[in-house]
Formats: C-alpha cells, sequence, structure tokens
C-alpha cells in the first residue's frame, strides 16, 4: 500500500530547503512548521534556547522521511498539552 501521504517537497517554496541537507531528495515539507514546537524540552529535537525562544534551526526531524511516524509518536503529547491548556 502506498503511503505518500507521509512525504511532501516542496521545490519551488523560496525556503528550500529551509536547513542543510545532504539529502536533497529525502527532504520532506509535509511538516513546514514542527507541531512539536510547543513540547519545548520533549520534543526530542536537537534545539536550543536563544533569548527564551527556542531555536530549532540545527533540528530537521520534522523534515526526515521517517517525520510522520515520529511527529505522530507524540501526538498524543501535543493533545494533552492543547487540552490542559484550554482549561485553563
Amino acid at each position: 500500500m502506498a503511503e505518500n501521504y507521509k512525504f511532501f517537497q516542496n521545490t519551488k517554496c523560496e525556503y528550500f530547503p529551509c536547513h542543510e541537507t545532504d539529502k536533497l531528495e529525502d527532504f520532506n515539507c509535509l511538516f513546514c512548521f514542527c507541531p512539536l514546537y510547543m513540547l519545548k524540552d520533549e520534543c526530542g529535537g536537537n534545539f536550543k534556547y536563544s533569548k527564551n525562544v527556542k531555536d530549532c534551526s540545527n533540528c530537521t526531524i520534522p523534515h526526515s522521511k521517517k517525520a510522520h511516524e515520529y511527529i505522530m509518536s507524540k501526538m498524543s503529547l501535543v493533545i494533552k498539552i492543547g487540552s490542559e491548556r484550554t482549561k485553563e
């Protein structure tokens, strides 16, 4: 079964690729903005904080071939945090 929904590439985007990569053909644009940003230290990515802002410029997790599986594995935590914030 094809799983084409797990990979998308927009080579016409003015920011493509938005991160350095050795394998341009594997660069995944599906998660242009990482839905795990809100997880702070629990996202699992290669990030740092600069002036209290999360800097993900060195992280390529959402742009990898396996991005869909990884991000979906963390979505229950994203949903939990989101639902807790709506109760405030």
